[in-house]
């Protein structure tokens, strides 16, 4: 049974820009990395042609939004200055908009400077691995933007979290750490949240995996789940196999994700994961 059932109400729109986006279906979020070093090398675009190329790829591959990356979060990546992903993605998205001016655009970004930035720049969302965790001014300055603010949950840094895996009870104690979260941003009037559990950020593979069995439990909190498991090492390593090969894998745990009530697929590759939503709706029907 789809994890959408009646027990808990789920938001299933968003307000972007005053108008009211529906995920009553499932949608898709391409990833654009527009850095050097992001763990899956073939995701990564830094010239204009490449990145005008990719974006284009994925909006006639059905991406419902493009999430632009600055700053590289695998695990043990090198930190760059707020200047610098500040410049990578204001670009990125001047580039983008001068092509495609109706598409949107999130923008993924623990700082609030960069996601001020960006928004003003054009971006119409925001994507914070840190769930607020390394900025204290992000809360308030998304509400201060009233745009769709992704609530992810992590601990401790990129560089330091693959160490901060102690968890009494995976589920509850992620799922209070969210909950204090939305608590905070509710009080200070975001009503557009998006829930990301974190698979790979500060979890294990085994706790990904336990993670992803029960990812129907965050419905509790009242807004759209987003996946984000594309090509991730809880595939690649569990096969023996490089981020490059890890599609099918991934394409595999998406349609759990899909069946455990996600709303959104963070990916690398939208034709294959607009398919395999393509197929859950089928099962469904």
């Amino acid at each position: 049974m789809n994890a959408k059932d009646k027990l808990f109400e789920v938001k299933s729109t968003l307000n972007i820009n005053g108008n009211l986006v529906s995920l009553d279906e499932p949608q898709v979020m391409g990833i654009l990395n527009i850095t050097p070093d992001s763990f899956y090398a073939d995701s990564r675009v830094n010239q204009d042609t490449a990145i005008l190329k990719r974006a284009e790829e994925m909006v006639e591959e059905g991406a419902f939004v493009l999430d632009v990356g600055g700053y590289s979060t695998r695990p043990g990546a090198e930190d760059i200055s707020a200047e610098e992903e500040l410049k990578r993605v204001t670009q990125a998205i001047a580039l983008i908009r001068s092509k495609f001016s109706e598409v949107l655009i999130s923008v993924d970004t623990f700082r609030s400077s960069v996601a001020k930035a960006a928004v003003d720049s054009g971006a119409n969302i925001i994507n914070d691995v840190s769930g607020g965790n390394l900025d204290p001014d992000m809360f308030k300055t998304m509400a201060q933007l009233k745009v769709p603010y992704v609530l992810m949950h992590m601990r401790g840094t990129p560089q330091t979290m693959k160490d901060l895996n102690q968890y009494d009870n995976l589920l509850v104690d992620i799922g209070k750490e969210l909950a204090e979260k939305c608590n905070q941003l509710k009080s200070l009037g975001v009503a557009d949240i998006i829930i990301d559990p974190g698979f790979g950020f500060a979890k294990s593979i085994a706790q990904n995996y336990e993670l992803l069995q029960n990812l129907g439990y965050f419905i509790r909190l009242g807004f759209p789940l987003l996946a984000g498991l594309s090509r991730k090492s809880m595939i690649y390593k569990t096969l023996n196999i490089e981020a490059a090969e890890a599609l099918n894998g991934t394409t595999a745990l998406n349609m759990v994700a899909l069946q455990q009530g996600a709303s959104i697929l963070r990916v690398h590759d939208v034709k294959e994961a607009n398919e395999t939503i393509k197929l859950f709706k089928a099962l469904n029907a």
